[in-house]
């Protein structure tokens, strides 16, 4: 899985180049039951300025293509929801893989360790500091939601 997340990066950075108070979520209790978790991650970075709703739909729709290509179904789906595709879903597809707060955020250090080994990051000097939360708002992306798909759902706001 690694590998392919890691080439996905790479390839979108370089084409081209808790609840309260919260607003209307269109997306809960269709793709995810109201999260049990909220949280609001502060990015260490700026979105890209060529960052825009296709480059989002770009990245996700790649990472779906790699998971369709294996030769066994997908532990998590990632798709972009939203008028401008900026919030990212994840749901997990294996009964009982992501459902507490900390296998999500194991999920999140994973893809952290992934991105960190991108060309992209390497070449930045980011690498050391940056997390996949840090990734996803250099892509614009606004928040992060993932769900077991049947009962939980850890959800981060990113500013």
């Amino acid at each position: 899985m690694r590998h392919v997340v890691i080439a996905v990066l790479a390839a979108v950075l370089f084409v081209g180049t808790t609840g309260q108070g919260r607003a209307q979520d269109t997306q809960e209790g269709y793709y995810y039951p109201k999260p049990k978790v909220v949280e609001t991650y502060q990015a260490r970075v700026a979105p890209l300025a060529e960052s825009d709703r296709s480059r989002r739909l770009g990245f996700v729709t790649a990472l779906s293509k790699e998971f369709d290509a294996r030769p066994y179904p997908p532990n998590y789906l990632v798709f972009a929801k939203g008028d401008d595709s900026d919030k990212m879903i994840i749901v997990g597809m294996v009964e009982g893989q992501l459902g507490t707060v900390y296998r999500t955020r194991a999920l999140l250090a994973d893809l952290t360790a992934s991105a960190r080994l991108t060309e992209f990051f390497q070449q930045n000097s980011i690498a050391e500091y940056s997390t996949f939360l840090d990734f996803l708002k250099l892509l614009g992306f606004k928040q992060v939601t993932i769900t077991d798909g049947v009962a939980f759902a850890h959800q981060i706001k990113i500013e």
